[in-house]
């Protein structure tokens, strides 16, 4: 389905269906996506008597959104939930004549929070609920959405709170894995070898890996895991190194507070960057990731990073402060919101639309909605270049058939 094109310039139409054929102006860190502590958006706070949540109302609009975020959640729960509060307000602030009322709650990081918070927000009129941030949280509140027949565009990146009618509106690290191997093939490697922290996050990467790799044909050559301290690090290097030599690539998917001494123990053990070629996901953008000398010419799947400092350029203008990494994700799920509200009429948060295989376009790059709340992300392959971060192969601008 293909509706005609709004009459808006690009410049102003922040985020938009590409399968309605709205045009799309977003361009939106440095900092890495996959992998986030915690890497469903961090640890919920503990749980207690749910109170009534209160809120804040935004916009003026007659479609009612929920905004459920751990505003006053302990620890970074609540900096993340309020950087997400305030790229969701600029968002329909930049957005032309948005008719919508977002009916801010605040969670407070806990599943009995978000569970009230819902129930609230859905009390008021809303059509949709857009969070939680946390894993439980979002299980709390689809519990309460599915029994008034609402969906949830929710933030966490644990793919197994998602389902039909919650849409998880994230950085899985699946995605990051996918697109790295699949390029890492294109480019003739056959043989693969991992090295993976010994975490929630590992667990999930490991996973990934070893079906991308099947998916494509491809061999994994072995895998081996560390733990956070040095003497694991060294000891898992040197199971791994011997096995390299039936490897022509390395997938390393550990984070800019750990790559640095991983990277050693690679080094002092021989490895050869320029004989297998390092691969991760996007926690390897950041600046001191780049530095490394053990993964210099590696390749890495993130986001198209011109996009978010787009977005954190109009962020710190207009609030003084720079954003959170995931914040862009408030910002398209509220652009994302109000364009549906405003070209699809009674069905604007329906299935059918939600899920439309074409696509939107974001802060982040183009992304669509799997039927089981996945999400399917377009994302560009990044080289570490004598300390550098560079694209080899950009962020595609459509995701093509669904398979």
């Amino acid at each position: 389905m293909r509706l005609q094109r709004l009459p808006l310039p690009v410049s102003r139409l922040r985020l938009a269906a590409l399968a309605l054929g709205v045009s799309l102006g977003l361009a939106a860190c440095s900092g890495g996506t996959s992998g986030l502590p915690g890497f469903d958006g961090g640890s919920a706070a503990p749980g207690g008597e749910a109170q009534a949540p209160t809120g804040q109302t935004i916009g003026t609009g007659k479609v009612k959104v929920g905004l459920v975020l751990p505003l006053t959640a302990e620890g970074q729960g609540a900096i993340v939930g309020n950087s997400l509060k305030n790229a969701a307000e600029m968002a329909l602030a930049e957005f032309p004549g948005a008719d919508l009322t977002l009916l801010v709650k605040d969670d407070r990081g806990s599943p009995e929070g978000a569970q009230a918070a819902a129930q609230e927000a859905l009390r008021e009129g809303a059509e949709l609920i857009i969070g939680p941030l946390f894993a439980p949280s979002v299980q709390a509140a689809a519990q309460v959405a599915r029994g008034a027949n609402r969906p949830i565009m929710a933030f966490s990146s644990d793919s197994n709170v998602a389902s039909r009618g919650v849409y998880l509106l994230s950085f899985p690290p699946e995605n990051d894995v996918n697109r790295v191997i699949a390029y890492a093939s294109s480019q003739g490697r056959k043989s693969f070898a991992a090295l993976v922290p010994d975490t929630a996050y590992g667990r999930v990467v490991e996973a990934a890996f070893q079906q991308a790799v099947a998916n494509r044909g491809a061999r994994a050559v072995i895998i081996e895991r560390f733990g956070s301290d040095q003497n694991s690090m060294r000891t898992a290097v040197q199971r791994l190194v011997p096995a390299l030599q039936q490897a022509d690539a390395l997938f390393v998917p550990a984070a800019a507070d750990t790559m640095p001494a991983l990277g050693l123990a690679l080094q002092q053990a021989g490895f050869d960057p320029a004989k297998v070629k390092p691969l991760g996901t996007g926690v390897w953008n950041d600046a001191s990731v780049a530095r490394v000398p053990a993964i210099q010419g590696g390749w890495f799947a993130s986001p198209d990073t011109a996009g978010f400092n787009a977005f954190a350029g109009r962020y710190q203008q207009r609030f003084n402060s720079a954003p959170t990494r995931t914040a862009t994700l408030a910002y398209d799920a509220v652009s994302l919101a109000a364009a549906l509200a405003r070209t699809q009429g009674s069905q604007r948060f329906s299935e059918s639309v939600l899920t439309n295989p074409q696509g939107f376009a974001g802060a982040d790059g183009v992304f669509r909605f799997r039927p089981d709340g996945q999400i399917e992300r377009g994302l560009a392959v990044l080289e570490l270049r004598n300390g550098q971060i560079v694209t080899v192969n950009a962020a595609p601008r459509d995701l093509g058939p669904r398979t």
